[in-house]
């Protein structure tokens, strides 16, 4: 997008300052607009939150994203924009480092080793054999995956469904997918659609995330994912307004009129034109009027899941010593998964271990803890995994967020599982559809919630129909603004 030339731009407000409000303000600001941007924190970036311990020179642990998908161009094209293309490297996955742990049962296995048992199980599981090796090693591993990065719900509906699985793997040859003990669940499912067909529809909504998440290719910023929304929010001509809760939206004909509070006396200001960012989950607990009643039901109905990480500041990188150069564990309990960040800053000062990061229902158990148990909780679990976490003095400190709990989010993503692809797009539509001078962006916008992208794409669309309602001269209707 390019200014236009001649001006004719408009007042606009953005409420909220994580990725879509600040990728919104910046190409508004390029295409003419004067806007300003409102945040209820303290600190900007929403959920891309680098935790810095012990000061600039310390590790660093990502308490909200942390990888980028290969294939988001739009976050990447970001990151070249910013000047941040040399400080890419490549983030690996969970289970990727064959020193890396995963429970079975009640053993922790290296993944090395985990081919011979995965495979057992599966038959136990599925009620008995004969069954190809091939087969075997997919549904194992796919299973495998799903016990590592899905919620409770998705873990029961494959676990019952394991013997249909399996018995739909049989029927093709997955040996080319199978390599080292090691099963490319991905490659096989984009290779036979059958496979993706034979799961439970709420699995189906959850594989392309799972798959993401388990796959290759992912990077991430060295020096904390959070130089992405720092450097856009530099590149504002006005800082952003933070410490600035709204209150309540009240959508008139000639504008939208935000309810301010937070940290400021109460104030009410009313603006041309308005772009929310709000998560959903959020918005509907504050008052709206000038609302239709499908965007209210939209707002009060969509699903959002949570997610909670804790981050270890340790005295040395003691998990190389073991041979694990990256990757994740998984074993299990509240703990779910565990990260190992390279190191990036000076080894003197420690390094950084996410100790655990659950989602959804495993994500509110340790969220609502009072932080002191959670983390407790978290490193008593841990020393299973690393008895080296024993000594106290082996932990400088534990911090953790819990975006379930944090008023200003309330979970850390919107969910549309269960859906089909259709159905995601016509969800995603009544998300984003404006009303009046309201406009919509966020990840929760998206068709494919969760990730920077979405929140990024969903702005990009944001200051089209903006930039187009307002050269227009404002009018509802215009840029598929309801009248």
């Amino acid at each position: 997008m390019r200014p236009s030339p001649g001006g004719g731009g408009s007042a606009v407000a953005v409420l909220g300052a994580g990725i879509s409000g600040l990728v919104a303000a910046w190409e508004l600001e390029r295409l003419g607009h004067d806007v300003v941007v409102l945040e209820a924190d303290t600190r900007i970036g929403g959920r891309v939150f680098t935790h810095r311990f012990a000061g600039s020179g310390g590790p660093r642990a990502e308490l909200g994203a942390m990888r980028i998908s290969p294939d988001h161009a739009m976050t990447l094209r970001y990151i070249e924009r910013l000047g941040l293309r040399s400080r890419l490297r490549p983030f690996a996955n969970i289970l990727s480092d064959p020193n890396n742990q995963l429970r079975l049962g009640r053993r922790l296995l290296r993944v090395r080793d985990a081919a011979g048992p995965l495979a057992r199980e599966t038959e136990v599981r599925a009620g008995g054999g004969p069954h190809r090796p091939d087969a075997l090693l997919f549904t194992g591993w796919l299973h495998a995956m799903v016990r590592a990065l899905g919620p409770a719900e998705l873990r029961v509906v494959v676990r019952r469904d394991l013997g249909k699985l399996l018995a739909v793997a049989g029927r093709f040859d997955l040996v080319p997918f199978v390599e080292g003990g090691r099963a490319d669940v991905g490659a096989a499912l984009s290779a036979h659609p059958e496979l993706r067909a034979a799961c439970d529809p709420r699995l189906e909504g959850f594989l392309d995330d799972l798959l993401r998440e388990s796959g290759r290719g992912m990077v991430r910023l060295a020096g904390g994912m959070s130089q992405l929304t720092d450097g856009i929010a530099a590149r504002l001509r006005r800082p952003v307004r933070t410490g600035h809760e709204v209150t309540g939206i009240d959508v008139r004909p000639d504008g939208v009129r935000v309810r301010l509070g937070g940290r400021l006396a109460p104030a009410a200001v009313t603006y041309p034109v308005v772009l929310c960012t709000i998560p959903f989950s959020v918005l509907r607990r504050l008052p709206l009027t000038g609302v239709t009643d499908d965007k209210l039901e939209v707002i009060r109905t969509l699903d959002y899941g949570s997610a909670t990480k804790v981050a270890l500041h340790c005295r040395t990188a003691f998990w190389t010593d073991e041979g694990i150069t990256g990757g994740g564990s998984a074993p299990g309990g509240r703990v779910r998964q565990t990260y190992y960040p390279p190191a990036d800053g000076d080894p003197a000062a420690g390094a950084a271990l996410l100790g655990s990061y659950t989602i959804a229902e495993d994500a509110d158990v340790l969220g609502r803890m009072p932080s002191a148990r959670r983390h407790a909780t978290v490193l008593g679990e841990l020393r299973d995994l690393h008895p080296q976490l024993g000594p106290p003095p082996a932990v400088r400190e534990i911090v953790s967020v819990a975006w379930g709990e944090r008023p200003w989010y309330r979970g850390c993503a919107a969910r549309r599982w269960g859906l089909t692809e259709a159905g995601r797009a016509r969800e995603a539509e009544r998300t984003a559809r404006p009303e009046g001078r309201l406009f919509f962006a966020g990840e929760h916008c998206s068709a494919t919630p969760a990730w920077i992208d979405a929140g990024i794409e969903t702005a990009l669309d944001a200051v089209t129909r903006i930039d187009t309602f307002t050269r227009r001269g404002g009018v509802p209707g215009d840029a598929g603004v309801p009248a």
